[in-house]
């Protein structure tokens, strides 16, 4: 993980987003909205900036936060992205709305985990962006990665969960379940067969896994 210093400095050098994007991140802060860290954010969308992906699933919308910034991003991207929480299922759909984007991002209410079998007819995905509930990221992998293209990328958010997964004790009971469950998907990640992943300390740790 990069030292708080650093990342200070690298977020002082991010050009100025849409005030409706700054409203959104303040909005997160204030109600505790886990939304994707800014550093790790632009760190994405340089990836998928490269990638140019023209189909983008995502697992975990909160408010839209992300599907927004993708979207925005990405004019020629259509993005599909899932959110369980009908309160915030909700206000992602108003923020789609504000930012004008309702027309290139659907949002399906529901549990990622009982949603697959809806997607299985759709056409192929390019990239994959998995950023939910942490215990089950192995879950998602295997019920969507199926649905992404061979040379298309999954992405992994918050691998590195705080600098946790290299801490030797972990006093709180429920960050070590945690931590113990994506330690075993990062090394279950590593060692598949059909991707090739790197892990980078960007944000809370960015795993890219490339399909073959």
């Amino acid at each position: 993980m990069i030292s708080s210093e650093v990342e200070t400095y690298l977020k002082s050098l991010v050009p100025k987003r849409d005030p409706r994007i700054e409203e959104m991140e303040q909005y997160a802060k204030e109600h505790q909205v886990p939304i994707m860290d800014l550093v790790g954010m632009e760190s994405l969308l340089q990836q998928l900036k490269l990638i140019q992906p023209k189909r983008i699933l995502e697992i975990g919308a909160a408010i839209g936060y992300s599907s927004i910034r993708m979207a925005d991003a990405l004019p020629d991207a259509g993005v599909v992205t899932i959110e369980r929480d009908e309160p915030r299922y909700m206000e992602a759909l108003e923020n789609i709305r504000k930012n004008e984007l309702a027309d290139r991002i659907q949002v399906r209410f529901g549990d990622a985990l009982d949603l697959a079998e809806t997607l299985e007819s759709e056409d192929l995905f390019d990239v994959l962006f998995i950023d939910a509930a942490k215990g089950q990221y192995q879950r998602f992998f295997d019920l969507y990665g199926k649905m992404v293209k061979p040379g298309g990328v999954v992405f992994s958010d918050n691998v590195l969960f705080r600098g946790l997964v290299a801490e030797d004790v972990i006093e709180e009971k429920r960050l070590r379940s945690i931590v113990k469950k994506l330690r075993i998907y990062n090394e279950w990640l590593m060692s598949h067969p059909d991707y090739e992943t790197r892990i980078l300390p960007v944000g809370d740790g960015l795993a890219i896994s490339i399909k073959k």
